[in-house]
Parts: structure tokens; sequence; C-alpha cells
């Protein structure tokens, strides 16, 4: 297993100045520790498995992860800028998305979830 995939992924995501400058709410894993403060970006690790086995030992595995993009009323417009800077820098960290999808948490939050893959050499 991958144990530094959340590390790696934060330290992408504080690297990309686009991203800074857009989600002043900031970068989260798991929860938000200000769920009034928009834009902003919570990152979820789905998966972290081992994936191929050469002798009965891992060679590799495979974690995926969900950004999240959350924006209200007054931030949405920016939601595509991120997501675009998101998908960027997830493929410069070697990932490909497998699924994005617009979501509405409530009257006036949105949700963007992007789902990511990579596999890991161990």
């Amino acid at each position: 297993m991958s144990f530094d995939a959340k590390s790696e992924l934060l330290a992408g995501l504080r690297a990309n100045p686009s991203l800074v400058t857009l989600c002043t709410g900031g970068f989260h894993n798991r929860k938000a520790k200000d769920v009034n403060a928009y834009p902003r970006i919570v990152y979820t690790e789905l998966n972290n498995a081992d994936d191929s086995f050469v002798d009965n030992q891992a060679v590799s595995s495979e974690v995926r992860f969900q950004i999240s993009i959350f924006t209200n009323d007054s931030t949405i417009s920016k939601e595509t800028a991120i997501a675009k800077e998101v998908d960027k820098t997830m493929k410069i960290l070697g990932y490909s998305r497998y699924s994005s999808v617009d979501l509405l948490e409530d009257s006036q939050v949105f949700h963007k979830a992007m789902r990511y893959l990579k596999t890991f050499n161990n």
C-alpha cells in the first residue's frame, strides 16, 4: 500500500498557485475546518489497496481519491476554473480521472465530485 498518497496529493494541490488563489476556503482532508468558507476543496482517499503481486508479494498498489469542490451562490462561477486546475494537477501527479459529477448539497451549496486513480509501484 502507498501510505504517502495523501501527503503527495496535498503537496501537489498546494504547489498549484492558481488553485491556492482560487480556493480561498483552503484544502481539507475529509472534512472542512470551516464549512462556511467557499470555494474550498475536500479530498478523500476512497481506496488504497495492493494491486499486483509477484511471488505473493505486493509490487504495486492502486489509490483512488475523490476531490470535492464546494462552492456557493457567490463563488459558483469559479467552479469550472477550479476543476480545470484540479484536473491539471492530478494528471501531473500521475492520476487519471474516471468520474466527475455535479451535485447539489442543499439549495445553497454546490459540490463537484471528481474521482481519480493511480497505480504506485512498491
